[in-house]
């Protein structure tokens, strides 16, 4: 599974809307089931509305149903890292999963969210 979900993230920048960054960002998820579902960066003008593809994938599979996942795929040209919001949003949905770090055609490095997010904060700080 892991190649496919790569192959949904490297997919899915093409439905990236980036009008003012330019910078076009695909990812997916392969929940517990086996289920794949994609995400992209979409963007506003209003910028701190802006939603990227990590978090939208991982919210699109929660509207689905999905609780559990077994792996990410991220995809940018540039096989850009996720955000710090994405690292925290990832880290408190998924725990510790590989993230698989892409560019425009293949996988170039698999990392695993807990190092990410070292030392996370999660519901498990709260009292």
């Amino acid at each position: 599974m892991k190649e496919a979900v790569i192959k949904k993230a490297i997919a899915m920048r093409s439905r990236s809307l980036a009008p003012f960054s330019n910078y076009s960002v695909g990812a997916a998820v392969e929940t517990e089931s086996g289920k794949i579902i994609g995400g992209c960066n979409v963007e506003s003008s209003s910028f701190s509305l802006t939603c990227c593809a990590e978090r939208v994938a991982l919210y699109s599979a929660v509207a689905d149903g999905h609780t559990s996942f077994k792996s990410m795929a991220i995809a940018t040209y540039n096989s850009g890292m996720p955000c710090g919001s994405c690292r925290q949003v990832i880290w408190e949905l998924c725990s510790d999963i590989p993230i698989h770090i892409c560019n425009e055609q293949e996988c170039v490095k698999t990392i695993s969210s807990k190092s990410l997010l070292p030392d996370a904060f999660d519901k498990s700080k709260l009292l």
